[in-house]
C-alpha cells in the first residue's frame, strides 16, 4: 500500500491480516476486524469525499492522527502546537527509556559486586 503513498487508512468497515499492517509504516484503524478473504479485486468508487466514521465527520485534507486504540481529528488551527507536542514527548520518552537502560545496567553492575 505505501508503494502508492497511502499514508494510512481510516474506515468504519473491517479490515484483517492486522500482523501484516502493524508492520506497514502506515497507520490503520478500523471498526473491526474481517477474517474472510474479500477477493483479489478491490474496485475503489469514491475519493476525497466527506465521511461519517463512528459518528465524526471526516473532511478532505484534515489532519487524522490513528493507531490502534482510535483516531481523533486534529483541528488545522492546532497542527503546529500538536505535531511540536508530539516530538517533545518522543523525545522525552526516548530520553526516558534511555536512563531506565543505564540505571538497569548500572543496578546489574551493583549487585556483582
Amino acid at each position: 500500500m505505501t508503494n502508492v503513498g497511502l499514508a494510512g487508512v481510516l474506515t468504519d468497515g473491517r479490515l484483517r491480516d492486522f500482523d501484516e499492517l502493524a508492520a506497514e509504516p502506515f497507520a490503520a484503524w478500523c471498526s473491526g476486524e474481517a477474517v474472510a478473504w474479500g477477493g483479489a479485486v478491490v474496485t475503489p468508487f469514491q475519493a476525497n469525499i466527506p465521511v461519517v466514521i463512528e459518528g465524526v465527520g471526516i473532511y478532505p485534507g484534515q489532519y487524522i492522527f490513528c493507531d490502534s486504540s482510535g483516531a481523533v481529528v486534529i483541528p488545522d488551527s492546532d497542527i503546529d502546537e500538536v505535531l511540536e507536542t508530539a516530538h517533545q514527548v518522543r523525545a522525552d520518552d526516548s530520553a526516558s527509556r534511555d536512563l531506565i537502560a543505564r540505571e538497569g545496567r548500572n543496578e546489574g553492575l551493583t549487585r556483582e559486586r
